[in-house]
């Protein structure tokens, strides 16, 4: 592998970006399972990888790799009991957490894997909660795309669009919804404590209760594992948008503004990635290297990620098929010179 492996999933495949750890010139493989639309790549906790695939012929699959290139997929993926009135639309997410793997999906719900992936089982007490009646999808589905863990995995929380934040303090047999301080986007009288539209979760690695969640309503921290929720917008030209990343070594916050929920493209045409150094507590635009002309393309939940080097870099896929990469966390950046399909998600591996 080399120093550095950027894996773009698309809606027709996925792309290999590779560079050695000055990230200064990139090779592009691909399309691998061309044909499968790429959702979520990730470690399998065995030094490994795993990749989740929709097709709307073969419907939803869970792949396992060494190396990125040469994929198997699993014979026994994520699926819901016959009878159960759920389907399986999508793998959102797939998170190792210590000794088990877990996949977010749509219709929202998690499942868990015991062996790296090859078998799993559906987390029903999430799936079992009363409200789950009343849960409503947003424009993306109804999806579990964000996962998050503290305490070797027994404290968990999960992000469900257009459902809320949930945290299991008993690895995942029991869930409580964990919204205050957010405004609700869909009320419901019947279960007050769902209608919340997260869009993307990230945590400080070294305090699992600080959490930064990009909501519809705005951004927001929470500092004592979601109890409390307080919004942080200062410098942000709008609330709205979808990924947020956290680099650890600077502990800087990365995300992507959007206009506005009924206008989604970025604000005054103008591509611009925001940062924070300060936790959140104010936020300020990079460009150096960005376009200057009219941009209008924008960057879904899972299209952002940061590398482990130092210094770390930075990755953004458009829907527009564009990467831009900064290999000096955010300073300057680059556009790959390559037009990918829309990019779904983007994941960075580095080499220890």
């Amino acid at each position: 592998m080399s120093a550095v492996t950027v894996v773009v999933g698309t809606i027709k495949g996925t792309f290999l970006v590779r560079a050695d750890r000055a990230r200064t010139s990139w090779k592009v493989e691909g399309p691998l399972m061309k044909g499968w639309k790429a959702t979520s790549v990730g470690p399998d906790g065995a030094g490994g990888y795993v990749l989740a695939t929709a097709s709307d012929v073969y419907g939803c699959a869970v792949h396992r790799s060494t190396n990125f290139v040469d994929w198997r997929q699993v014979e026994t993926g994520p699926a819901y009991d016959a009878g159960s009135g759920f389907k399986l639309n999508q793998i959102w997410k797939l998170v190792d957490v210590g000794a088990r793997l877990y996949a977010g999906v749509d219709e929202a719900g998690l499942f868990e894997s015991p062996d790296h992936g090859e078998t799993w089982t559906q987390v029903r007490g999430l799936t079992a909660q009363e409200s789950r009646k009343k849960w409503f999808p947003g424009f993306g589905g109804l999806c579990a795309h964000s996962l998050l863990a503290g305490d070797g995995g027994r404290r968990l929380w999960v992000g469900i669009s257009a459902v809320g934040v949930f945290r299991s303090d008993d690895g995942g047999a029991t869930w409580n919804s964990k919204n205050a301080g957010v405004p609700q986007v869909i009320p419901d009288d019947e279960h007050p404590e769902i209608g919340y539209c997260v869009h993307a979760l990230v945590q400080d690695p070294t305090d699992h209760n600080t959490i930064w969640r990009q909501d519809h309503r705005g951004m927001f921290r929470t500092q004592d594992g979601g109890e409390r929720w307080e919004r942080i917008e200062n410098g942000l030209p709008s609330g709205f948008g979808f990924p947020i990343v956290f680099e650890p070594r600077t502990r800087t916050l990365f995300a992507f503004p959007l206009e506005s929920d009924e206008y989604r493209i970025p604000k005054d045409g103008k591509l611009r990635v925001f940062h924070s150094k300060d936790g959140g507590d104010s936020w300020a635009p990079l460009a150096n290297g960005l376009p200057d002309e009219p941009f209008y393309e924008t960057v879904l939940r899972q299209a952002m990620a940061v590398d482990t080097c130092d210094p770390a870099g930075v990755y953004v896929g458009t829907t527009g098929g564009n990467l831009f990469w900064s290999n000096d966390v955010g300073a300057s950046w680059q556009r790959l010179p390559a037009a990918f399909p829309r990019i779904l998600c983007v994941e960075a591996f580095a080499e220890a």
